[in-house]
């Protein structure tokens, strides 16, 4: 089970119970999915990636895009955590295109996740997606966005800490023990007031226990 949700007052807002041959949407043209809200850049790194969007994924964006915190639970496999990334990449990459691709020093995402399932996730989730776009955008003749992401965790060096207060990552990825740090300081806290969304993964595992 995933979670994410926003900056809002916590409810759930979509539950999608685990069970066999759970419906798939394929994606058969652009024009199903730019209701999503979605750049075009966006959609079209989807669409060469993979055949088909997920329920989870087709009922959670549209709730994702209107600022609701949500509660989102499936199957493995089911495209739980891109749901969220893909949504908070798409968010950076317009908004850097408002701007001509330039954007503000100032993290805007924030990821919480157990410390054994980041690197598969960072990989899978949030790199590639940020590869792929940046291609597409090239493709469409349009300026890049350069989406900085940065990991906390126990293990990051205190030279790689303050490299990011002095310029914070637009996607911080970190453990439930590093933010409560980030939190109890001065700097921390500084560098996290410009939070726009949060993004819990794993959220059955820290459910009811110190972290």
């Amino acid at each position: 089970m995933d979670g994410f949700h926003f900056s809002q007052p916590y409810q759930p807002l979509a539950y999608l119970p685990p069970r066999p041959n759970m419906h798939i949407m394929l994606v058969q043209n652009l024009s199903q999915t730019t209701s999503t809200g979605f750049h075009l850049a966006t959609i079209n790194w989807f669409t060469t990636t993979f055949s088909s969007a997920t329920e989870a994924q087709t009922q959670a964006w549209p709730l994702i895009r209107a600022n609701k915190s949500v509660l989102v639970a499936a199957p493995t496999g089911s495209g739980k955590t891109l749901t969220a990334f893909l949504t908070a990449i798409d968010k950076l990459v317009q908004q850097g295109l408002a701007n001509n691709g330039a954007l503000p020093d100032a993290t805007t995402v924030v990821y919480v996740s157990p410390l054994k399932a980041l690197s598969n996730d960072i990989r899978i989730n949030l790199q590639l997606p940020l590869e792929g776009i940046e291609r597409e955008l090239t493709k469409l003749g349009l300026p890049t966005v350069d989406i900085r992401t940065a990991v906390r965790t126990g293990d990051t060096t205190e030279q790689e800490r303050i490299a990011m207060r002095k310029k914070p990552p637009h996607i911080l990825v970190t453990t439930p023990e590093s933010l409560y740090i980030l939190l109890s300081s001065d700097s921390g806290r500084a560098m996290l007031q410009t939070t726009q969304s949060v993004i819990v993964d794993e959220i059955h595992a820290m459910a009811g226990t110190k972290r």
